[in-house]
């Protein structure tokens, strides 16, 4: 081996670089939880409250309209996005974009579990966004905000019309508290809590606006509903699951962490502040992909990129030069030798992508720790050539 480069003189004092769950925001530690709804049931006074209050920061904290519906639904995004799916769509024409894996597994909803008879299906490869504007205004929409397995997101929603008929269906779990919402044109919007907010996992959000409640008070699907599909009682919605009676038992101790997340993101300014640290964490890493020539960002559209889970792939003569087998183990081995060293954890491309690595930027991470970790990956990528 020759030239080997000498390594970096400082790491992050945060390592955690995964983008899901994500890191904890800074300053965490289990003594910042409240622990009086512990070992309580949820029905009971204080955990109804400490739920209600999960829900209403969120809806202060997001910018939610009035009028919209919370609710805290089990399973993670997963659970919230296709209670939204068997709940709603089956009505009209409906179209599924995608373009990357999360997206896919809905477009494989649509096909094969509820085989929707009129369906559009629109993807693109990663990196890549399909032409939107071929979506009917008629149909219903299914569509991830952030592609958090590409890095890449819609420029906007212009694409969807102002009072369209058909009801949208938003995926937004690695782009609400880092990314404005358009909520006058969606109707449900997901998120999981261990994305951009760092909290515990198994818990999804689901939020809806006056015309999603609508379609479910007005449409029963032909297939059956799961108990933890179920959103309306005596034929209307069921207002208590959005009051915190959550459909099945929650954690309360993932509760107070989402909670804890919430307190913290509002004492750093609220949404606008948790957008400002994503844009600055992500300028940071695209800066560097952008002076780096063996790099290259996955998202080639700069308006498409991400500020959440930045994905960027190799390049290069040394690297073209390689077999696909060793192209794709570039990356992995980048990410081992720095989960080894302690310097950066869980920052590989995720496994269905291209061969790549992937850092989160959301607004739980600092800068330094992002601005420390860049220069190891230099010396592992160096490292790696020289030998």
């Amino acid at each position: 081996m020759t030239n080997v480069p000498n390594e970096p003189a400082l790491k992050p004092e945060r390592p955690q670089f995964s983008s899901g769950p994500t890191v904890k925001f800074p300053g965490w530690s289990l003594d910042k939880l409240k622990t009086e709804s512990l070992g309580r049931s949820h029905r009971s006074a204080v955990g109804k409250a400490r739920l209600k209050y999960a829900i209403d920061l969120t809806k202060e904290m997001l910018g939610v309209p009035d009028d919209y519906l919370v609710g805290i639904m089990p399973a993670s995004d997963t659970g919230a996005l296709e209670c939204a799916m068997w709940t709603m769509l089956g009505a009209r024409p409906a179209t599924v974009a995608a373009w990357e894996s999360f997206g896919n597994v809905w477009i494989q909803d649509a096909v094969k579990q509820l085989k929707l008879p009129d369906l559009q299906v629109l993807d693109a490869d990663y990196g890549e966004i399909p032409d939107l504007s071929q979506v009917p205004q008629g149909n219903d929409v299914v569509f991830t905000w952030n592609g958090t397995t590409s890095g890449a997101k819609i420029a906007n929603t212009d694409w969807l019309e102002s009072g369209r008929e058909g009801i949208t269906i938003n995926d937004a779990t690695s782009a609400v508290f880092a990314q404005k919402m358009d909520w006058a044109k969606l109707d449900a919007t997901t998120f999981s809590w261990q994305k951009v907010m760092g909290s515990e996992a198994q818990h999804g959000m689901l939020i809806l606006s006056p015309k999603a409640v609508e379609r479910i008070e007005s449409y029963d699907p032909e297939w059956p509903l799961p108990k933890l599909f179920r959103l309306k009682k005596n034929g209307k919605i069921n207002r208590a699951i959005f009051e915190g009676a959550t459909i099945n038992t929650p954690s309360l101790l993932a509760t107070e962490d989402y909670i804890a997340a919430l307190e913290w993101a509002q004492s750093i300014g609220g949404r606008q502040g948790m957008f400002d640290r994503a844009d600055a964490n992500a300028k940071i890493v695209t800066d560097w992909i952008e002076a780096t020539p063996y790099v290259r960002n996955m998202v080639a559209d700069p308006a498409q990129r991400t500020n959440t889970g930045v994905c960027f792939v190799f390049q290069g003569d040394w690297y073209d030069g390689l077999s696909d087998e060793d192209k794709a183990g570039v990356p992995k081995k980048i990410a081992a030798m720095l989960d080894e060293r302690d310097v950066g954890y869980d920052f590989n491309g995720y496994r269905d992508a291209p061969p790549s690595l992937r850092i989160w930027c959301g607004g739980t991470l600092e800068q330094e720790d992002l601005k420390r970790l860049l220069p190891w990956i230099e010396w592992a990528y160096e490292t790696i050539k020289a030998g």
